[in-house]
C-alpha cells in the first residue's frame, strides 16, 4: 500500500477569503516503510502572510517571491500524490486550501486525485476522548521526538506525522520490533520489521489439544464449575 503524509503552510487561515498554500511537504511510506520519495515545495502566493500565520511558519514574503505558482508546479504535485492514500493532521483545512489552489489551476478537487484522505485529528479523538491532540501533544503521548519543530514546517510536519500515525496504527496490521540504532550494554539493538517474513501458522496437534483440554477441566473443577466460559456460554 502507498501512503502519503502530507502538510501545508498557508499565508492565514481562510482558503475561501484568499489565502493561499506557500508550503507543501510530503512523505512517502509503501507498505509501512519510509521510502525516501518525498515531495517539498515552496511557492509564491502572490500576498503576504498574516502576522499571525508568519510568527508560526516563520517563511516571509522575501524568501517566497523566486519561488514557483502552484500553476507551475501542479502537475508534479498530482503525479506525486496520484491514487495515494493520503493522511493528513486536520485534513479539512489542507484540503480546503489545496482545492482551492486546484480550482484557481483549473484542475479536479484534491480527492478526485487520491485513493482516500485519512485524518489523523478525527483518529486521535476516537482513540484519546477529551485530551489535546494536537500534533505536539500527540508526538509527546506517543513518544515521538519534535524537539526540532520550533516553527512549523511542512515536510517536517508531515514527517512527525508518519512518525506518530505508525504508533497509533502499530497492533492494527504492523509486526514491527521499534530498537534501530540503540546501543546497551555492549549490544547493538537492529530494527526488524516482521512483515518481511512470511510466518506459518501452526495448528496444535491432538496430544496438545488433550492437554489443554486437561487443564481446563482443573480450572473449572477448582473454582466450583464457575468458571468464567462456561458462565458466558
Amino acid at each position: 500500500m502507498r501512503q502519503v503524509f502530507l502538510d501545508t503552510e498557508t499565508t492565514g487561515l481562510y482558503a475561501d477569503q484568499g489565502d493561499r498554500v506557500i508550503e507543501i511537504g510530503c512523505v512517502e511510506l509503501i507498505n509501512r516503510k519510509l521510502t525516501g520519495n518525498n515531495l517539498h515545495l515552496y511557492l509564491n502566493p502572490g500576498r503576504d502572510s498574516h502576522e499571525e500565520a508568519l510568527k508560526v511558519h516563520g517563511i516571509t514574503t522575501e524568501f517566497l517571491k523566486d519561488k514557483p505558482k502552484f500553476a507551475a508546479v501542479v502537475d508534479n504535485f498530482l503525479t506525486y500524490i496520484q491514487d495515494a492514500e493520503v493522511i493528513i493532521h486536520n485534513a479539512a483545512f489542507d484540503v480546503s486550501f489545496l482545492d482551492a489552489e486546484l480550482h484557481l489551476a483549473g484542475r479536479p478537487a484534491f480527492k478526485e486525485h487520491v485513493s482516500g484522505v485519512v485524518d489523523t485529528l478525527v483518529m486521535a479523538k476516537e482513540m484519546f476522548p477529551g485530551k489535546r491532540n494536537s500534533l505536539d501533544a500527540l508526538c509527546d503521548r506517543l513518544g515521538v521526538d519534535n524537539s526540532g519543530r520550533t516553527l512549523h514546517g511542512a515536510l517536517l510536519d508531515a514527517e512527525l506525522l508518519a512518525d506518530v500515525f505508525i504508533n497509533l496504527t502499530r497492533g492494527q496490521d504492523a509486526l514491527l520490533m521499534d530498537a534501530g540504532g540503540h546501543e546497551e550494554k555492549g549490544l547493538v539493538l537492529q530494527r526488524i520489521d516482521l512483515l518481511q517474513f512470511d510466518l506459518p501458522v501452526m495448528g496444535a496437534n491432538a496430544t496438545e489439544l488433550a492437554a489443554h483440554d486437561e487443564v481446563v477441566a482443573q480450572i473449572d473443577k477448582a473454582s466450583g464449575g464457575k468458571a468464567q466460559w462456561k458462565l458466558r456460554a
